[in-house]
């Protein structure tokens, strides 16, 4: 990939160059609306400055070269009266082509791959994250070997007789990122078990996990920080949540005053149409509290001018990465504050009439009280979670099972006896189930021999 300037240096003077291919494109989207996703795109990358933009019309994609021949003498034209250091192109660029566009145009080329792969280099935090991206960003490169970097051209392969200039050394490029893919790919592995205890930790948490998806800039992290008072990075920027993050929270009592359900918030990466095939391992990384929701919250910029077709790309994405179709979700659109005050109100009467839909603004509020409301009407009907009393009994050493259900909210009762601690609960199937999990952990943890003796844990009281 380009190497872009650092961020205390001199900014990169960047152009964006849509192409469109007018009556032959599949593409949902407006190209004025797909450029304007470019710059914003662009601009998320730090040490940027975005000197101009266009749309580029294209019959037919050349081959070489992308466009044109007197297409290319009027961009270069453009780009030289700019000062132009860094074209990104919004759209697929072979290696032929950007080895080519680069030589005529005398400037650092990155097409929307690349561009993706840069953002995500750039806000990657967790290890798992960064490995991902370093594993696509590699595999990637693997793909523009062809460039013709000036130590390519001193050698042949062979005995110089036959074959072009470089090979010897590209094939040695090639071997060298292969071997790297290889380490990175067994740092992986050691990542993904870790991952996999996490997963089962979780498991033992009687709480429903809540899910914020949506289109990049939708306004997630926004909602995420107003329902938990965390103070998640939130920007009006595309790709401003990379990682994910998790709250535990407390919905206010559905009937009013005191403590509610308590649910974990995630709130995810956003969502991007066309995304790279290099990235949807380490995208899908980031999701994993989307394949296990309870509920989830397709979070969308109702003031966008293609919020449909937006929504459209974040419900394919859903359904490539496996998400059941049952699983409980609400449509909250966000950002009425950007509309009218006659469009919001509509809005809003629609949402009244609409099951599932929410029409909110995460940034002032309004709507949220109701939002809440329905999360915990939701998750009520898809948990099914019709709570049931029961007694059991704990020995006096077992105080960490003790404090899990009572920091689950699910005793009623409490008696100390000569054989133990008796305990009254209401609880639903899904806490009793974590229960069970937590203490199954907390056996597996205490004792090295099973046969030794019945471990601590807790049983139903006669």
């Amino acid at each position: 990939m380009a190497e872009l300037t650092d961020t205390e240096a001199k900014p990169t003077r960047a152009y964006v160059i849509h192409p469109d291919l007018g009556r032959a494109r599949t593409q949902r989207r407006e190209p004025e609306h797909a450029l304007a996703e470019a710059v914003a795109l662009a601009l998320a990358l730090p040490g940027i400055e975005m000197v101009g933009s266009e749309v580029t019309n294209l019959r037919e994609p050349n081959p070489g070269k992308l466009f044109g021949k007197g297409k290319l003498a009027e961009i270069k034209q453009r780009l030289e009266a700019e000062e132009v250091e860094l074209v990104l192109v919004d759209g697929p660029v072979t290696p032929v082509q950007q080895r080519n566009l680069e030589k005529e145009w005398g400037v650092k080329l990155l097409d929307r791959t690349g561009l993706i792969l840069e953002i995500f280099a750039d806000r990657a935090r967790t290890r798992e994250g960064v490995l991902q991206v370093e594993l696509a960003a590699l595999s990637y490169q693997r793909t523009r070997l062809v460039r013709a970097w000036t130590h390519l051209e001193r050698q042949r392969g062979g005995l110089g007789f036959v074959g072009g200039p470089g090979e010897t050394q590209i094939e040695a490029d090639r071997r060298a990122i292969d071997e790297q893919m290889t380490r990175l790919r067994r740092q992986l592995e050691r990542v993904v078990k870790t991952r996999t205890l996490h997963r089962a930790a979780r498991a033992k948490v009687p709480y429903p996990i809540v899910a914020l998806v949506g289109y990049t800039n939708a306004g997630k992290s926004t909602l995420f920080n107003r329902m938990t008072g965390a103070e998640v990075f939130a920007k009006d920027m595309l790709f401003a949540t990379l990682d994910p993050t998790m709250r535990a929270i407390r919905l206010p009592d559905a009937g009013g005053g005191g403590a509610g359900r308590k649910i974990i918030l995630s709130d995810t990466v956003g969502f991007i149409s066309d995304l790279p095939t290099e990235l949807v391992a380490a995208f899908r990384a980031t999701l994993e509290e989307v394949l296990e929701a309870d509920l989830i919250l397709h979070v969308r910029d109702i003031s966008h001018p293609e919020t449909e077709e937006q929504a459209a790309d974040v419900a394919e994405i859903l359904d490539s990465l496996g998400v059941d179709e049952d699983v409980a979700a609400i449509e909250v659109w966000n950002k009425i504050d950007a509309l009218g005050p006659d469009t919001r109100a509509a809005l809003r009467r629609t949402d009244a009439r609409t099951e599932g839909v929410q029409a909110v603004s995460a940034l002032s509020g309004e709507g949220l009280e109701d939002l809440i409301a329905a999360i915990d009407r939701t998750l009520g009907e898809a948990l099914d979670e019709e709570r049931v009393a029961e007694e059991l009994m704990l020995d006096f050493a077992d105080g960490r099972a003790r404090a899990w259900l009572h920091e689950a909210g699910v005793v009623e009762a409490e008696e100390a006896g000569e054989d133990g601690l008796h305990l009254r609960l209401r609880w639903t199937a899904r806490q009793k189930g974590a229960f069970e999990a937590f203490t199954g952990a907390e056996r597996a943890e205490e004792d090295e021999d099973p046969d030794d003796r019945r471990p601590s844990g807790w049983h139903p009281a006669d």
